[in-house]
């Protein structure tokens, strides 16, 4: 490889890394594992490395963590928050290979880290590696004074009033009386959580998240703390940052001051003085590991002595005091023996590898997601096959690759179009893809596989919330061919839905009942619901409808933007955002730098004119956009998800029910845009409010109220904030508002000024 094509394939991986990394670290996803991304990783810097003339200081390499987000405010660390040097576990054809040990790069280390100390009584702790997300927490004579993510290193995002919902952080520690302590350590849902709290993503026609910490980075995200709360997260704290007045000579001396002080920390820990122990306790950890709750995919090794850390000094990206040593992602070969097509609640088709069953990261693997077409095809996976399956901090476990020196000759690639012959497994409907996804669909509004579980979500509670109707009723009704349609449960006689007979429940004590009358009493609080549905705001029956990729916040946000069904259905906000989303993924697959890199291209020039033209148009978008303040939740994703439902057969035959039941819909919270529907006679007119804390009402009543009075409520506090309604538990806002000389309002306050 020249120069030439060093640079080349070098800004390539960094290019790559740079999307990864925005994913990861900005937006709480991800589109490949670790593994993955540390294998290009250590391309980058095994090919900066061959060539340093190449080396730049804006390379991935050289960064730590995403860039700070400008939703919230920033917060700059006193002492640099940054990354830990990753130390691999050889796989096993490099360990044999080459006859080393798997952990023979970790022994290298061990001895360079000798070498530079001269001191062979120095000690190294040894602790799991959570598969969280990092952040800091200050306090300041034994208060809170914020909590932050790493965010680049050097400056982070303000997350207070998320982490203040995780109950084991306290507000204040009592035995910090004097001066500043920072504490870092690791957010994380321990994978039992992550599990329900993904059948509930699901339930609520939300897409699922991929894995523990795809779903901690993204809750951290969320801009509302009452969602946050909701959400079952949980912080172990593993080191510090800036101290003051405290004085810990051993990093074991700060584990002790966690533990007097109850302050939650893991319970693995092991402090050794020998190449031999840290050898052993890293194979123990990786026995045990697998018994833990939470996902973690290596150990983190520090020098013990505090003295040490100064001394050993770090790089522009991590001390050299610290390593994390990563194990290698645990695989095995089974045999794919069949496909199991899903059916789910919004129509999705999801194909399920069937497998036969294997032992992998403590538990039995029989079953992998396949995820949909495209990731099959990509993969080249077809029944019969043997498969590479890896677990590595996935709950799902996923096909890696195919081993096909085994693949038998009478294989054939597979798709699910072929596969069901174009029909639905369950209803015999035929499937679509719709235009801009990678899923085929059932959208058989009867389909039986679907409906059920559509009643369930249309009478959820924070949908229509319709007394008594649950799984029983609902399969019972779709059993017997009584409804065909949600809305049809508007047609329902109290007489005969009093007389329905239910299938058998399972008791407590493992019997089966006695088929179940469902009862008059019951029959007429689902009669009676169904009435008060009718009069529910907009944004509850948007929910309500079970589109795909059209979850509770982004049914808030389009009865914001529109009065009711017929505005949504001609929306020019809704056309205008689904365009901005199309050309934004053409401008993805289509930068400049490529369009002018492919020689021989004779529509070259035509490329590069529609490119111009899609960053105008890019533009002229945003400008029309920009007065609405249209909230991410409300995507391109999302509405496009919304129009096709609602062009579609399904859609159309939901809109004619609306009106043969005379059901408007109408927006509680229409408000587009402030200033059109303010006046300078209501009370806050004009005025500027953050929300903070622990409020006694959910904090989207208080904005409610505030906006519908004139006022406007941002995120962050300024010099420009007239207002600062403080709950308990107010963090860095209020030292902020403080400081400003804001005028701050407890709930009491805010009564009597709306009340002058």
């Amino acid at each position: 490889m020249n120069t030439n094509e060093a640079n080349l394939k070098i800004n390539e991986l960094r290019k790559l890394l740079l999307y990864h990394n925005k994913l990861y670290y900005d937006k709480g996803t991800q589109e490949i594992n670790d593994s993955e991304y540390d294998e290009l990783m250590i391309e980058l810097r095994m090919l900066e490395n061959m060539y340093p003339s190449l080396v730049d200081d804006k390379s991935p390499s050289k960064m730590v963590g995403g860039s700070p987000l400008k939703e919230f405010s920033q917060v700059v660390h006193p002492v640099k928050m940054l990354s830990i040097e990753d130390i691999h576990e050889l796989k096993e054809e490099e360990s044999n290979s080459k006859g080393l040990s798997p952990e023979n790069n970790l022994t290298e280390w061990y001895h360079k880290l000798i070498s530079s100390i001269n001191d062979p009584k120095f000690s190294l702790t040894v602790e799991p590696k959570i598969d969280g997300v990092a952040v800091t927490i200050l306090y300041e004579n034994g208060s809170i004074k914020y909590a932050a993510t790493r965010g680049d290193g050097s400056t982070g995002d303000d997350i207070t009033q998320n982490i203040l919902t995780i109950e084991s952080i306290p507000s204040e520690i009592k035995n910090l009386n004097k001066g500043k302590v920072e504490l870092r350590g690791e957010v994380f849902m321990e994978n039992k959580d992550f599990e329900m709290l993904n059948e509930s993503r699901e339930k609520n026609g939300e897409s699922k998240f991929i894995n523990p910490r795809n779903a901690t980075a993204g809750t951290l995200k969320q801009l509302d703390p009452n969602i946050v709360s909701n959400r079952p997260l949980k912080l172990i704290f593993h080191s510090f940052g800036l101290i003051e007045n405290n004085n810990f000579s051993k990093l074991q001396d700060f584990r002790q001051f966690l533990i007097q002080s109850k302050l939650p920390f893991d319970n693995w820990y092991r402090v050794i003085k020998d190449e031999k122990n840290l050898i052993k306790s890293i194979r123990e950890l990786n026995h045990d590991r697998h018994t833990f709750p939470y996902a973690t995919d290596g150990a983190v090794i520090k020098v013990n002595e505090s003295k040490y850390h100064d001394h050993l000094g770090q790089t522009s990206r991590f001390p050299k005091w610290v390593c994390a040593y990563k194990y290698k992602p645990e695989q095995g070969q089974t045999k794919l023996n069949a496909v199991t097509i899903q059916v789910g609640r919004t129509g999705v088709l999801t194909p399920v590898a069937e497998l036969e069953p294997i032992f992998i990261s403590g538990t039995t693997v029989s079953r992998a997601t396949l995820h949909n077409d495209d990731e099959i095809r990509r993969k080249d996976i077809r029944i019969g096959d043997t498969v590479i399956i890896e677990k590595s901090g996935e709950i799902i476990p996923a096909i890696i690759k195919v081993n096909k020196e085994k693949r038998p000759s009478e294989t054939h690639p597979f798709n699910i179009f072929d596969f069901l012959g174009g029909i639905c497994p369950s209803c015999d409907s035929k499937i679509v893809k719709e235009e801009g996804f990678t899923s085929w669909k059932c959208t058989n509004v009867s389909c039986p596989a679907l409906l059920a579980t559509s009643l369930t979500h249309f009478a959820g509670r924070k949908m229509l919330d319709l007394d008594g109707l649950g799984s029983s009723l609902a399969e019972t009704l779709v059993t017997n061919k009584i409804i065909k349609h949600p809305l049809e449960l508007f047609e329902l006689d109290e007489e005969k839905l009093a007389n329905l007979e239910l299938a058998p429940a399972n008791l407590a004590s493992g019997q089966i009942s006695k088929p179940r009358r469902f009862g008059e009493k019951k029959a007429k609080k689902l009669i009676q619901s169904l009435i008060r549905a009718k009069e529910l705001p907009l944004s509850k029956w948007l929910f309500a409808m079970g589109i795909h990729n059209f979850g509770e916040s982004a049914a808030n946000e389009c009865s914001r933007l529109h009065k009711d069904l017929s505005e949504i259905i001609n929306s020019q906000l809704i056309a205008k955002t689904i365009e901005r989303w199309e050309i934004e993924e053409w401008l993805k697959s289509n930068s400049l730098k490529k369009i002018k890199s492919i020689n021989n291209d004779s529509n070259r020039e035509k490329n590069i004119a529609t490119y111009n033209d899609n960053k105008q148009k890019i533009a002229e978008i945003n400008k029309f956009l920009e007065p609405y303040n249209i909230a991410s939740e409300l995507g391109g994703v999302a509405c496009k998800s919304l129009i096709s439902f609602f062009n579609s057969i399904n859609g159309q035959s939901t809109l004619e029910k609306f009106d043969k039941h005379k059901i408007e819909p109408k927006s509680d919270n229409y408000n587009p845009i402030n200033s059109l529907v303010v006046s300078d006679d209501k009370k806050l007119h004009g005025s500027s409010w953050v929300i903070t804390g622990t409020l006694t009402k959910p904090r989207e009543h208080y904005k409610k109220t505030i906006e519908e009075l004139g006022g406007k409520v941002v995120n962050s506090v300024s010099k420009n904030t007239n207002y600062l309604l403080a709950g308990n538990k107010a963090g860095s806002k209020l030292s902020k508002a403080e400081k400003l000389n804001v005028n701050i309002l407890n709930e009491e306050d805010f009564l009597i000024l709306l009340t002058q």
